[in-house]
């Protein structure tokens, strides 16, 4: 037993090149000798041989290969990154809605009245201030006009001048002595009247001659009538109703005077804010229709943003609140001025007219995209991972690995502890960037591998080698 011992524990011994080269030439000659009997007989006794030579290689080789195996397989335990995942009951959205720039007040420009463009004072892209002239129309039939009107209601005031003032004491002089003058004819008249009625019935003159002193009489006296009414008329002034008509007749004149000059107004073009000229339509020399657009302005100082909205979204927002807009990569206040009450046909949006509280002016530009962006929280528990630690599962699910700890470990450091790699199936609720929030069968401060998932498959040993939180 103690040589046995002191065998076993002897080191292997190694054949050398001498005991070796009788195999070395059988094996070449193996073809010719196999013909031979006695061969085998040789074969076998080289055979044995070499067992017992290499007893020692017979007797050791298990155990270093045991040795060597439990060595490969500590090596094969893979460290791991992972994750102890917290739970939590909400999570914040972030979206992006777009909308556009829009002036406060745009305009079409354009004469109320039919003439020819003479001159325009704006180019595009000046800015204009409220009631500043931008272009004429020719006004030369329109100033004759005026002019002739004019003319015609000085005299008729002056008209309306004498009918207030009464004749003069000139013309009542004149109507007294035209009464006298009349009335002595008629006397004259009346006392020859009498003679030739006494010749008549003399016989000394005939009945013509009767008839004619008799019918100067009558003359004489209608005019007399005449007279005094004249000088009635005279001393009782001009009648009311004539100065009433001539003053209407004067105000009818300062009527069209008016609509004339009214007209040479409508012939000046004016800004009607202060803007900024978009676009001129026309030149100079063109005949202008009514309504025709000349020019196109747009207000600069009150942009607004009008963007669609989800309603729910629109409603959460209060008027007069403040938001920060996104304008060619540049940061502007916005006021919300108004949330309309009609959902867009098109998009089913409602839409937020947003102002904006700073002055750009040359910064931004009608049509620009502006961006609002807003946070919602979404209440929906789950967790948060990486999204280097989710594969690809059935049924369109994901999957994580989780790691469980092996039995037997209890008294094992962290670092010595092995952890049985175990799969757990769970939805996609959101993904924010390189994290997303997932739901399933999942525990809270579990042990989720971070990273790497390609090189696991479930019930594989690992070890941890760093927590993240």
């Amino acid at each position: 037993m103690n040589e046995l011992s002191k065998t076993e524990n002897q080191p292997a011994k190694i054949p050398s090149q001498t005991s070796l080269v009788p195999i070395a030439l059988a094996v070449n000659k193996m073809p010719n000798l196999l013909t031979k009997k006695p061969v085998l007989i040789i074969m076998t006794l080289l055979i044995g041989n070499i067992l017992y030579w290499n007893r020692g290689l017979i007797t050791n080789h298990p155990i270093s290969i045991a040795s060597e195996n439990k060595t490969e397989t500590s090596a094969r335990i893979l460290p791991v990154e992972t994750i102890a995942i917290k739970p939590v009951s909400s999570y914040q959205v972030s979206r992006v809605y777009t909308g556009e720039v829009t002036a406060g007040r745009t305009t079409e420009l354009g004469f109320e009245r039919r003439g020819k463009l003479t001159q325009i004072l704006a180019e595009e892209g000046d800015f204009v201030k409220k009631n500043q002239a931008l272009a004429y129309l020719d006004t030369g039939n329109l100033q004759n006009t005026l002019r002739q009107l004019t003319f015609q209601r000085e005299g008729e005031v002056a008209k309306l001048q004498e009918m207030e003032a009464g004749p003069r004491s000139q013309t009542i002089g004149a109507a007294h002595a035209a009464v006298k003058d009349l009335a002595e004819q008629l006397e004259l008249a009346r006392t020859k009247n009498i003679r030739r009625q006494k010749l008549y019935e003399e016989g000394a003159i005939s009945r013509e001659q009767l008839d004619e002193i008799s019918n100067e009489f009558n003359v004489l006296k209608a005019r007399l009538e005449e007279a005094k009414n004249k000088l009635d008329e005279l001393l009782s002034g001009t009648r009311v109703e004539r100065i009433v008509g001539q003053r209407a007749l004067i105000k009818e004149l300062d009527t069209r005077i008016a609509d004339v000059n009214l007209n040479i107004a409508k012939s000046i073009l004016k800004a009607p804010f202060n803007s900024r000229i978009s676009v001129r339509r026309v030149d100079e020399g063109s005949v202008i229709s009514p309504g025709e657009s000349i020019l196109r302005l747009v207000e600069m100082e009150n942009l607004e943003v009008r963007i669609g909205l989800p309603t729910a979204t629109a409603y959460r927002l209060h008027q007069g609140s403040h938001q920060k807009l996104t304008i060619a990569d540049k940061t502007y206040r916005a006021k919300v001025e108004s949330i309309l009450p009609e959902v867009d046909s098109s998009t089913r949006t409602t839409t937020v007219v947003l102002k904006l509280q700073t002055n750009p002016q040359a910064q931004v530009a009608v049509g620009q995209i502006a961006r609002l962006e807003l946070t919602e929280t979404i209440r929906e528990s789950g967790y948060w991972l990486p999204v280097t630690s989710l594969v690809k599962s059935v049924r369109g699910l994901w999957s994580c690995y989780v790691l469980v700890e092996t039995p037997g470990q209890s008294n094992a450091s962290d670092q010595n502890k092995r952890f049985a790699v175990k799969q757990e199936d769970v939805e996609v609720l959101y993904v924010q960037g390189d994290k997303m929030l997932v739901r399933g069968t999942l525990q809270p401060n579990d042990l989720v591998i971070s990273k790497g998932n390609h090189r696991f498959v479930p019930g594989q040993l690992v070890r941890q080698s760093k927590t993240s939180k």
